[in-house]
């Protein structure tokens, strides 16, 4: 009969470091290299049940490894509930400037000021603010991605686009002027990336610019919230449609287009084939417009 691992109530679901357990007698060396564990840093554990999540070694990184670091970046946005980075990215965690440089595998130590109003606290772990981190991926990420991000944090709800410009508008040294000009193209509307790069491909073409999530009235009534329009043309573009999938929800879909139709409204979809096309996109856009 095969030996049962001894796991401690206490280690079954949290992160620890192995030389404290081994300390204090939770575990002796076998035990702790036995199949029951599994490292997530050198000396970091964590129970072989316990899923590895991002969120996971965020926290084990800021709270274990480097006490007193902060989570910033796109590791940052994960404990905003903004899924940025997977399960087996580099955690980015900021040490203040005067830090010793630590070259620490699975984990991207900076070293940068913060100001003291640029931080939170997700549960016990020291986070930028929402605010901040977004300006931190403004500056940092490659291009269009960088407007994906800040759209990503503020169209889930932790804060909103005004208080990110402000924070932009604030920041000084290298990326603030790219950060400025990233959270000036993002709007927080879309409720997708594919759709954040729909609009900023419409943004750098010579068609006028669409308003995003319009909310179309046919007779009084609401009929739909289209992800762009051109009202005065009464064109709607919609990324994947509207009019999609869920049980029922098709043949509702389709009364609302024939009533848009009727209405005098043209709907163009766009889907992820037409966004790798996209000069031919824009000339059946144009074709909406202007046909």
């Amino acid at each position: 009969m095969p030996v049962v691992a001894y796991v401690p109530a206490d280690l079954r679901r949290c992160a620890f470091r192995g030389s404290d357990v081994l300390r204090a007698g939770l575990l002796t060396p076998n035990q702790l290299r036995g199949r029951a564990w599994r490292a997530l840093f050198t000396d970091v554990y964590v129970h072989r049940d316990v899923p590895v999540t991002h969120e996971l070694r965020a926290r084990a990184a800021a709270d274990l490894v480097l006490p007193g670091g902060v989570v910033t970046g796109c590791s940052a946005a994960v404990l905003w509930d903004v899924d940025l980075a997977g399960p087996g990215d580099d955690v980015e965690v900021t040490l203040a400037p005067g830090a010793h440089p630590r070259r620490i595998r699975g984990i991207r130590v900076r070293r940068a000021a913060l100001s003291g109003t640029d931080l939170a606290r997700r549960q016990s772990t020291l986070v930028t603010t929402a605010e901040a981190t977004a300006v931190r991926l403004a500056a940092a990420l490659p291009g269009d991605d960088a407007v994906i991000a800040v759209d990503r944090l503020v169209s889930s709800g932790v804060t909103d686009i005004g208080p990110v410009r402000a924070r932009a508008a604030e920041a000084v040294g290298a990326g603030s002027r790219r950060a400025r000009e990233v959270c000036a193209l993002a709007d927080g509307l879309a409720q997708s990336p594919q759709e954040t790069r729909l609009r900023l491909l419409l943004h750098r073409s010579s068609l006028p610019n669409p308003v995003a999530q319009f909310r179309i009235v046919v007779d009084g009534r609401f009929v739909a919230r289209p992800d762009f329009a051109w009202p005065e043309r009464k064109v709607a573009l919609e990324y994947d449609g509207l009019w999609h999938g869920e049980p029922g929800q098709f043949a509702r879909d389709r009364q609302r287009l024939n009533r848009l139709q009727a209405a005098g409204w043209r709907v163009v979809f766009v889907t992820a084939a037409d966004l790798r096309h996209p000069e031919r996109l824009l000339a059946l856009v144009a074709a909406a417009l202007y046909g």
